[in-house]
């Protein structure tokens, strides 16, 4: 089988080859939440099936599609941004549709080959927190990893990152405090938390949501972390946003429903959309502060 970094590297060539946009920063679109690609200029749309070795996306809610295209950034009423090339997935792969965390990290060491140096990740979450209502948007300073797999499990490639990447500040501080100032002057509640992700694909019992709560998670759902693992083993700075579609079993009376999911998503999507076309262009206009771990791109 071809290594890691081969495979990775053909698939960012393949990527590169389609569109002259080199875009530094890169947004992975959890469920219900892809709509924010839809509005791209120049947009090249690769489906994932076309990607070699690309996992392919089978969630209801993920479109399944790399789109490299240009955000306009800039809030209403302030003075027009330069266009942002973005790479974006629209969809992403999970565990529970038997992919392994490697094979669910696979599209995050394409976008890092590619030349990704600063990385948002979204999510729609249960919230644990009751201090969040139902479409609260919540900044990430942390997360617990339950899903019982890692990313990084089997031989390291050296080519990529170092054995054992430091996970003290997995989520930029930096990033954060910018996203919780453009929020602020969005009037979207500021929120940080803790991200819990389990492998699913059942939602949680009321027990083990008043476990999470218990050792410290404010949120939980079955994504997000093997990406995370996996951007910080390659250098990347990363921000990552939770839209909390519904709230956790346990904490009302309600059935959960993937359908609720979706729909809180819509319902949220401007204030979304909103909240990250302010924060791309603070993130251009700063550049990405990697770890000291870097390895050169593709195409470069």
């Amino acid at each position: 089988m071809t290594d890691l970094f081969t495979r990775a590297e053909s698939a960012a060539a393949f990527v590169l080859s389609q569109t002259a946009l080199r875009p530094k920063i890169g947004l992975v679109l959890g469920s219900g939440l892809g709509a924010f690609a839809d509005d791209l200029a120049d947009a090249v749309r690769i489906p994932y099936a076309q990607i070699p070795s690309f996992p392919r996306s089978t969630a209801i809610g993920h479109a399944g599609q790399l789109v490299i295209g240009k955000s306009g950034g800039g809030r209403s009423g302030a003075s027009k941004s330069a266009e942002i090339p973005v790479a974006v997935m629209q969809g992403r792969v999970h565990l529970y549709e038997g992919y392994s965390a490697a094979e669910v990290a696979f599209p995050t060491h394409v976008l890092g080959r590619m030349g990704i140096r600063a990385l948002i990740l979204t999510n729609a979450a249960g919230g644990i927190n009751l201090d969040y209502g139902q479409g609260a948007l919540v900044m990430l300073r942390d997360h617990i990893n339950l899903q019982g797999q890692n990313p990084l499990t089997g031989p390291n490639e050296d080519r990529i990152g170092q054995r054992f990447p430091d996970m003290t500040h997995v989520y930029s501080k930096r990033l954060r405090e910018m996203a919780l100032e453009e929020a602020r002057k969005l009037s979207i509640a500021p929120h940080e938390g803790v991200y819990s992700a389990l492998a699913g694909p059942s939602y949680e019992t009321p027990a083990e949501i008043r476990f999470l709560r218990t050792i410290g998670a404010d949120l939980v759902g079955m994504s997000t972390v093997p990406e995370a693992i996996a951007a910080r083993h390659m250098g990347m700075e990363l921000l990552a946003i939770s839209c909390v579609t519904n709230m956790a079993a346990g904490t009302t009376d309600q059935p959960l429903d993937h359908e609720e999911v979706l729909e809180t998503g819509r319902r949220v999507m401007s204030q979304f959309i909103a909240l990250l076309r302010a924060v791309l262009p603070r993130i251009a206009a700063g550049g990405a502060q990697p770890s000291a771990v870097s390895h050169q791109p593709s195409g470069k």
